[in-house]
């Protein structure tokens, strides 16, 4: 079947490009006319070790021809050992593994509203940031403070209430008894990049702490190295009562884990539960990739490239008259000035340079978490001369 018939018989929830990807290899993609792509999008910062990394297809080979999925009602090794070592890692006392981010913030939504009617009279309001995202699930969509998402699929999951980000004084005007808990992102991918504040986060852990709420932190986009520490938390310093993961966790499998401690450690049988929920086959993917983020070194190189990205990314920025450059790690936001950033996504694709558009004039770069200086030089001179001809095919229409 030629491949521009079978794109009709797909439901258009997304505007694709043309082209067909075949083959992956570290930062590379290759499309079905052999044409290669710098890929510094890496699936939405999903395949953090790159694609097609030989450490995870050799042990999904492995695991492959041993057992795939005995069910989520029976023990397997991976689900067992990911659980002790992801724990070990992070200091958290509990692990359940899902399929995606979405899923794992819908568990950590249940989980506060389980933990609120143990130990907080049956409080279940949620405050979550304005342009937050949390996944497309219903009751993540409901949580999520994406202006996109507001009317969409009306009536949502009540109970949430959607304050403005890095503001301290609004959280602490509106946590009150009814709050059991405050979700935010570290970092707010889909708005743009945009980091909390150190003291915003500080504030918000001191705040839960004073009013016996829970804080979860959604660290589907920054966690597992993407910020140059294991989680987004270690760099400002805060500790969550519940830790949502995701994309990088499974380097391009499917798999995500909601991680709680202490006495958010509260669901009981029968409360929880998804038919491929902790398979084998998706678990060993996690192993795979956490064992390799905790390699000594690892997360220096992740710190060492993402300055060397940053210090390009300022320089180019400052050359064409772009904003300020927002971010952590292998995690940044580019705002644009002048030009727009689905225009420069247009050109680079021409250029063989795979970037994301957040926001009409922003930029998103989440390469590989193996990314070399190599690999930045050329996207930066690839996204050079996208920016240079967005700039004047614009000029030439008005």
């Amino acid at each position: 079947m030629r491949e521009e018939w079978a794109s009709d018989r797909l439901m258009k929830t997304v505007e694709r490009p043309q082209q067909t990807f075949v083959r992956g290899q570290g930062s590379w993609l290759w499309d079905s006319d052999g044409r290669s792509y710098l890929d510094f999008t890496q699936g939405w910062a999903v395949n953090s070790l790159g694609h097609s990394p030989v450490v995870l297809v050799e042990a999904l080979k492995r695991q492959a021809e041993q057992l795939i999925n005995p069910g989520p009602a029976y023990y397997n090794r991976g689900m067992l050992e990911l659980a002790s070592r992801l724990c070990q890692a992070t200091g958290s006392d509990q692990a359940y593994f899902l399929n995606s981010g979405a899923e794992a913030n819908e568990g950590a939504i249940k989980l506060a509203r389980k933990w609120g009617q143990r130990y907080r009279s049956g409080a279940f309001r949620i405050i979550t940031a304005s342009n937050s995202f949390h996944g497309r699930t219903f009751g993540a969509m409901s949580a999520s403070g994406k202006p996109a998402f507001q009317n969409l699929f009306e009536p949502k999951v009540p109970g949430f209430h959607k304050l403005p980000f890095n503001d301290l004084q609004a959280l602490d005007d509106a946590l009150d008894g009814l709050c059991v808990a405050v979700m935010l992102e570290p970092v707010q991918g889909e708005a743009g990049v945009l980091p909390a504040t150190l003291e915003y986060l500080q504030g918000a852990e001191r705040l839960c702490r004073e009013r016996g709420a829970l804080l979860i932190l959604d660290e589907v986009q920054t966690g597992m190295g993407r910020c140059g520490s294991l989680l987004a938390e270690e760099l400002y310093g805060v500790r969550a009562d519940i830790v949502t993961l995701g994309k990088g966790l499974g380097g391009g499998v499917p798999l995500a884990a909601l991680l709680a401690r202490g006495n958010a450690c509260c669901f009981e049988p029968g409360e929880q539960g998804g038919t491929y929920h902790g398979n084998a086959l998706m678990t060993v993917a996690g192993l795979a990739v956490l064992d390799t983020v905790l390699e000594p070194g690892f997360l220096e190189h992740v710190r060492e490239v993402g300055e060397h990205l940053r210090d390009g990314l300022l320089r180019l920025s400052a050359r064409h008259q772009q904003g300020a450059l927002r971010g952590h790690g292998l995690l940044f936001g580019l705002p644009l000035q002048g030009i727009s950033a689905p225009a420069v996504v247009r050109e680079a694709l021409a250029e063989g340079l795979l970037i994301n558009a957040p926001q009409h004039n922003c930029l998103r770069l989440s390469p590989a978490l193996t990314v070399s200086h190599g690999n930045i030089d050329e996207m930066l001179i690839r996204l050079g001369r996208a920016m240079t001809r967005a700039r004047r095919k614009k000029s030439e229409v008005a």
